[in-house]
């Protein structure tokens, strides 16, 4: 199983979402071909209601936090509740790789 099919999974058990996206960005930073380190979540779930944005990502990190430990490197979290987005119906892009410590070197 693929680590992308594992967050979804993962993140379906624990917040049951409205709506969940699980993007493998890891093709926009300097990493090898087909890797799986970089992730960007968009999670609606009515567990969010109330909760500030701390206490969102928080959920999110404990429902893959053995993920954390090995092979996601980052995990962008954008965390709404039901009505929040409604109002807004898409997250924000992810902002390009400007390298790391490997472009500075080169």
């Amino acid at each position: 199983m693929s680590i992308q099919s594992r967050i979804e999974e993962q993140l379906q058990a624990a917040l049951v979402p409205l709506h969940l996206e699980v993007i493998n960005e890891s093709f926009m930073h300097n990493v090898p071909a087909g890797s799986e380190t970089h992730f960007k979540v968009v999670a609606v779930s009515e567990s969010f209601a109330g909760l500030s944005r701390v206490k969102r990502h928080q959920q999110v990190y404990r429902a893959v936090s053995e993920l954390l430990q090995g092979p996601v490197h980052a995990l962008a979290i954008h965390a709404y509740s039901g009505a929040e987005w409604t109002a807004r119906e898409n997250a924000p892009d992810s902002p390009q790789c400007l390298g790391g410590a490997r472009k500075e070197q080169g």
